[in-house]
């Protein structure tokens, strides 16, 4: 059943994008709100809508969309997703390359809430039905440690920890060329891409983000850097180094030379979430957690390096 909603912008909307007034106004998610501005389901001031025009503060928007059936996890066993700690209110998991972190529209393959479910593990039931029990997320194309709620408790805990930056992440990146300077911050806010409906930018109106990075080894075309995150926006270190013109090597999305992406025998991103420290919300005790480089992106290193 098609639903039909209409509204006037407020004030404090004035000059804002359509797609992050929708968000505002109406409560869809960003790419929710893509999705019905690009299939001609938005009227604003009597015209049908594009994503990026800014909205004025009293004009009339009218919004038609059928809503979607509801995302369903999956329980798909992943022989090759490790759990490193496990107890009563979390557990941590070392997560590998080509496993989404949950259900999403759009992703037909594994997820690490899946292959718990699949392996018997009781998640936190709070959180949107195709995500309960997941505090933070990795790309699918990223490998690395991930923690997951088991608890209520947990899961209200480590949600506050990632909030107020109180986890520490460090991920180790192979990008194509050499930072200048070789260690530094990037603070630059990161929004929707305004021509591809699944990437992200650094934009005007974008969400704080910062990175800071150091290099840790150099090679003739490329170089490892260690990347601590002060916030967690999709895509942060990609659209990051890649608006330095240094993008993860075999990062095709986000402009990567598809040449030595082959070399090195990529086919994905070379990111890995290497580090993962945070209080036990039960306990209060520091837990860090630390992994290994799996087999390809060890072996592109080797290429580098050789």
């Amino acid at each position: 059943m098609t639903e039909v909603r209409h509204a006037r912008v407020p004030e404090g909307l004035d000059g804002m994008r359509l797609d992050s007034a929708l968000s505002k106004m109406f409560g869809f998610s960003r790419s929710a709100a893509v999705e019905i501005i690009s299939s001609g389901g938005v009227d604003y001031a009597g015209q049908i809508a594009d994503k990026a025009e800014r909205v004025v503060a009293g004009a009339e928007i009218r919004v038609e969309w059928k809503p979607k059936e509801p995302v369903r996890v999956t329980e798909t066993p992943v022989s090759d997703l490790t759990v490193v700690y496990d107890d009563d209110d979390l557990v941590v998991v070392d997560k590998p390359a080509g496993v989404a972190a949950h259900p999403s529209v759009g992703w037909t393959g594994p997820t690490v809430l899946g292959a718990l479910l699949a392996a018997g593990f009781t998640v936190s039931t709070s959180g949107a039905s195709e995500r309960t029990g997941i505090v933070h997320r990795l790309d699918a194309g990223t490998s690395g440690l991930m923690v997951v709620a088991k608890s209520e408790l947990a899961y209200s805990a480590l949600k506050l920890a990632f909030r107020n930056h109180d986890v520490e992440k460090i991920y180790h990146a192979v990008v194509q060329g050499h930072p200048d300077p070789s260690a530094g911050t990037i603070d630059a806010p990161i929004g929707r891409h305004p021509r591809h409906q699944f990437k992200f930018a650094v934009t005007s109106d974008g969400k704080p983000s910062v990175t800071h990075y150091s290099t840790i080894e150099a090679f003739p075309a490329a170089s490892l850097l260690e990347i601590v995150l002060e916030t967690g926006r999709t895509h942060q270190i990609r659209v990051h180094m890649a608006a330095q013109r240094h993008p993860c090597v075999g990062d095709g999305m986000y402009g990567a030379d598809p040449k030595l992406s082959a070399t090195c025998g990529l086919t994905r991103q070379w990111l890995h979430a290497t580090r993962l420290s945070f209080a036990h919300p039960r306990t209060s005790q520091t837990m860090t957690f630390e992994s290994r480089y799996p087999h390809d992106l060890s072996h592109a290193l080797d290429v580098l390096r050789g």
